[in-house]
This record gives C-alpha cells, structure tokens and sequence, in this order.
C-alpha cells in the first residue's frame, strides 16, 4: 500500500493503460509537454511520444468529433477536458455522434472513448471553470457517466472506463485531486455501473456522489450525536 494523491492515482492508471494497450492516447490541451492542468499527465509524453500525448488546440469541438473518428477506426482516445464546462462546446460530438454511432450504425461501430476532466466550485475560478455538467447529459442515449470520490475508486474506475467499449463520461472534483488515499501495489479495476455502500445504516439513506461523499461523512458526527443511524451510499454511477 502507497499513499497517493488522486491527480497521482489518475495519472497512474493513464499510465498502466496506455502501457497495457498500444490502442490507448490522451488528447486535449496542454496534455503533453505542460503535463496537463492538474498534471495528470505529467511527463508521459517522455515515456510514449508526442502522437499518444497530443496536445490539441483551443477548440474542444474539434477534437472532441477527431476522438469520436478515432475510436470508430480501432483507437482509445481519452479526452482530458481542461475543465469540463467548456465541453458544451462539443455537446454535439458527445451526444449525437459518440452517444449514438453505435446504435444507429445498428452496432457496426464501437465507441471506447473517455472524457475526462475536472469540474465544481474551485478556489480563484470563475463560473465557467465551476459548472458540474452532469445533468446536461443525463438525458442522452448511449453515454455512461461515472463520478469518483477518492483516490482509490478515481483509479480503479478511470481503469475500467478506459477499457469499456463505449464512450463514458468521467467527472472528477477540482477540489478532490490532493485527497490522499493508501492505494494497492496490485493492479484493481472497479465497476462502472455500482455504487459504494460508504456507511450502513437504519434510519435514513444519503445518496451523495463526488465531493459531496466527504461533506456527508464530516455531516455523520453530528446526526449520530441526535441519535440517528444514517446509511451513506455513494452513487458513483450517474
């Protein structure tokens, strides 16, 4: 066991991914030589080349529909989002191509892409760096969407979403990323469509999921001195 950060933990399963599957690259911007905002992508460009760690211009639409072209064709994009609020600029390439592709091409077509970002209230950032787009998407056919909450269940997940045959949407918390978690020295995958039981419980159920998980357990202290037993289940399937 290590203890490690969650842009760490992240950045870590980029790493034994694209290790594991040549198929795998990273695109967005400032992924490659910068190391990407949040530095989930720090010198890995070193380790695969500037191809597999491309950085991108300031035009999400663009490279949003040229990762939809590329998993069409065989390829594992995952797409960091410099900061999730901006993919309403390619809401069109998300929803009716890498939501739908695979149906109306009546399953011809695969879509194994992920994209991935930070998003929620930050310190010094304006509305537009602090938007959670979750509810944006829920409504589009075709799309998983995967929240993580720790530095364990980020990297397990990130794993799994990077693996799955279809595109998958991976929210992260911009205040989460120095949460601090002792994590397994052996490879884990986690589930993308199960929840986490954080607290069983017989009074009432919490259904929390993101940083709101944390705000709930500090909240527990004092619903148990009223007497009450809460259950606590972290969604992380959205």
């Amino acid at each position: 066991m290590a203890e490690t950060l969650m842009f760490n933990a992240l950045r870590e399963a980029t790493d034994e991914e694209m290790a594991r599957d040549k198929t795998v690259f990273v695109l967005g911007e400032d992924v490659g030589h910068y190391g990407g905002s949040y530095k989930v992508t720090k010198d890995l460009y070193q380790k695969y080349g500037d191809l597999r760690l491309l950085d991108t211009p300031i035009a999400e639409n663009s490279f949003c529909g040229m990762a939809v072209g590329a998993a069409l064709t065989g390829l594992r994009p995952v797409i960091e989002g410099m900061n999730m609020g901006f993919l309403l600029l390619a809401f069109n390439q998300i929803a009716n191509n890498a939501g739908m592709l695979r149906y109306t091409s009546g399953g011809n077509y695969k879509i194994p892409m992920v994209i991935r970002g930070p998003g929620g209230v930050g310190r010094q950032l304006g509305a537009e760096h602090s938007q959670r787009l979750e509810a944006y998407f829920h409504a589009v056919p075709g799309l998983k969407i995967v929240a993580c909450s720790t530095a364990y269940n980020s990297k397990g997940l990130l794993k799994a979403a990077i693996r799955d045959d279809n595109p998958v949407l991976f929210f992260e918390h911009v205040l989460l990323y120095n949460h601090k978690e002792d994590l397994p020295d052996d490879e884990y995958i986690l589930p993308l469509d199960k929840a986490e039981m954080v607290r069983k419980g017989e009074d009432v159920t919490i259904l929390t999921y993101s940083r709101m998980r944390h705000h709930c357990t500090q909240a527990l202290k004092q619903i148990e001195k009223q007497g009450y037993d809460p259950e606590i289940i972290d969604l992380i399937s959205l």
